[in-house]
């Protein structure tokens, strides 16, 4: 499955070091100008060599549009577009191509495919959510047009310049907060918002936790610690003036915490969608490891090459990305 979202897909193609990545987007509403100085931005936020602790592959991640644009406006017909890889080094990896990396995909593509793309990880590669962020900006500034923002913070990291200097690598914790999102998204048993978002998060490499709200906390706490006391926003004194004169400046609503993130029964209730997402530490690490060969042979390597110490920076704008993807795709549905 190379493809997400129901009625706003993306499908996406390429390998770490193949000729070129890329995707099609297929629901794009038509007559959107797309503003490509916002895509760029957001680029250049995971785009590698940025510092010391990221990768130091240098691509200059130029965008070539094949389809679904005239005068950089939408058709509404599937927009398709790659970007050609640049800086490849697939002979830093020849050393190791028929040993398996200690937690990394290649034995399990292997064992599902019988062959796998030793250059850099082929398709696991980090290099291939590229195309995400091309089809998350798009879908932000989808978004935009109805008042909805994403952002994103890191809360917690290790110490990437340490573990630098001793040839190891960190992970963290990423936060992410949808705003401005109407209550009703999402479906009540199996297409939950929160699910959705599950899904597309652990679509990302290194993801290996989830959470939406306080999530794993509530497991310690009493439900009339957690619970969200419904309250009328005017009784309040609480005025959102984007949405007075929307359908749902009807309903005043709202609640006094949201240990619920934003969410409930799996669908929206108009607060601030708040998830989290955990990322391990990256594989690919220069000290000395003990695995196998394709033989089944014990071994040793040290794996060289350029790899992030912590992908948690670059790891930001795809987030934001893929809970933008969720969003635009659930509003679809709903046909807001």
């Amino acid at each position: 499955m190379n493809t997400i979202g129901h009625l706003f897909r993306l499908t996406t193609f390429g390998e770490s070091h193949g000729t070129a990545i890329g995707g099609v987007i297929d629901g794009c509403p038509s007559q959107l100008k797309l503003d490509f100085d916002f895509i760029e931005s957001e680029l250049r936020r995971r785009k590698t060599a940025q510092n010391a602790t990221a990768s130091q592959r240098k691509e200059s991640d130029k965008i070539e549009w094949l389809s679904g644009l005239l005068d950089g406006v939408t058709l509404g017909s599937p927009i398709a577009f790659m970007v050609r890889n640049e800086d490849c080094k697939p002979e830093d990896y020849e050393a190791i191509k028929d040993v398996y990396r200690p937690s990394h995909a290649d034995f399990t593509y292997e064992q599902k495919y019988g062959i796998r793309d030793w250059r850099g990880g082929g398709r696991a590669s980090a290099r291939t959510t590229l195309p995400i962020v091309v089809a998350g900006a798009i879908a932000k500034q989808i978004l935009k047009e109805k008042d909805i923002a994403i952002s994103s913070e890191i809360t917690a990291m290790g110490d990437a310049d340490q573990a630098r200097k001793d040839d190891d690598t960190v992970g963290g914790i990423v936060e992410c907060r949808i705003t401005g999102v109407p209550a009703g998204l999402g479906e009540p048993m199996f297409n939950k918002f929160s699910a959705e978002l599950a899904h597309a998060m652990f679509s990302l490499p290194a993801v290996k936790g989830f959470e939406v709200g306080d999530g794993f906390a509530l497991a310690k706490m009493k439900g009339s610690e957690v619970n969200d006391t419904f309250i009328n926003k005017m009784d309040a004194g609480l005025r959102d003036a984007r949405r007075e004169t929307s359908p749902e400046s009807r309903v005043n609503i709202t609640t006094l915490t949201n240990h619920s993130g934003g969410i409930q029964g799996g669908i929206t209730n108009g607060n601030d969608v708040v998830f989290r997402v955990a990322i391990k530490p990256i594989p690919s690490i220069a000290k000395p490891q003990q695995t196998v060969n394709r033989a089944g042979e014990p071994c040793e390597i040290t794996i060289e090459g350029r790899h992030d110490v912590c992908a948690l920076p670059r790891a930001l704008v795809l987030v934001e990305a893929l809970a933008a993807l969720v969003t635009v795709d659930e509003m679809m549905m709903l046909q807001i």
